[in-house]
């Protein structure tokens, strides 16, 4: 179970929880075992994100491989058809699968994603970065943010929830946090999975880390990608941030150094 977990970007805890579960259940889906098509709740499983990669390799964007076929997977397979001369219903059919199988790429290319990712062509110009978890830096940092979207009532809040509002409002970027009171350090989390993953959340991720660095603050600190709901859901730049309890001068400290990175990095 530990490894399964580490595969797919999860919290290794050896226990199957509902995340894990819904995962080994998207495990046992393979390209071909049913149609595909967009509908909701979206479809979700290893047999989407196989579907996104080939689409990727052969220039079709279908947003971030992550495995929910989601409007951008429609269109991409939808455009994939019309230039095959199929019907463009935007569902994988058999004969759809035939052809797509026909023109993969024998070897490993680039995928369109990534690459738009890269370049930044994807990411929104304008909308709010919306602050979220019950930590004790979110209210600090959203005050130092001029364009913060935070709400203490949101604590209580899903990751569906903050996930939907954060999509619905066309937000720049997502920060995420959760105090640990058991913890020793920094954890940054940025989307990654055994498919792809960000390197704008990753750029991200360092940008932080590097400012808490300068900021002398004496906690451990950890960058790693990762497959966790908020990360999965949020459709843009998201960054989960795990942190140990601090007294609350140090937390305003770390929070200051926050704000100033995350601002930095969305208007650079």
């Amino acid at each position: 179970m530990e490894a399964f977990q580490r595969s797919r970007g999860l919290a290794i805890t050896g226990v199957v929880d509902n995340t894990t579960w819904a995962l080994l259940l998207e495990a046992g889906w393979k390209l071909g075992d049913r149609l595909l098509f967009l509908v909701k709740p979206y479809l979700r499983g290893d047999d989407v994100a196989e579907l996104q990669v080939r689409l990727s390799q052969l220039g079709f964007n279908p947003g971030r491989v992550d495995g929910v076929f989601g409007p951008l997977l429609d269109r991409a397979l939808s455009e994939f058809q019309r230039n095959c001369g199929l019907e463009t219903s935007g569902t994988l059919t058999q004969r759809t699968l035939i052809e797509l199988r026909r023109f993969s790429p024998i070897s490993d290319r680039t995928l369109v994603n990534e690459a738009r990712d890269e370049a930044g062509f994807d990411r929104p110009q304008r909308g709010p970065i919306v602050i979220w978890g019950p930590s004790s830096m979110s209210e600090v940092i959203a005050r130092l943010l001029p364009e913060a979207d935070f709400s203490s009532s949101r604590e209580s809040w899903s990751v569906e929830q903050v996930a939907a509002h954060a999509n619905a409002v066309g937000a720049l970027g997502v920060i995420s946090l959760s105090q640990q009171p058991d913890w020793g350090g920094i954890h940054l989390h940025y989307w990654a999975s055994y498919k792809s993953y960000s390197r704008r959340g990753e750029q991200l991720a360092s940008t932080v880390a590097n400012a808490i660095a300068r900021d002398d603050v004496a906690l451990r600190i950890e960058i790693t990608g990762m497959a966790l709901p908020i990360l999965r859901e949020t459709q843009m730049t998201t960054l989960h941030v795990e942190h140990a309890q601090m007294p609350t001068g140090e937390s305003e400290q770390l929070s200051k150094a926050f704000a100033l990175a995350i601002r930095d990095f969305f208007h650079s």
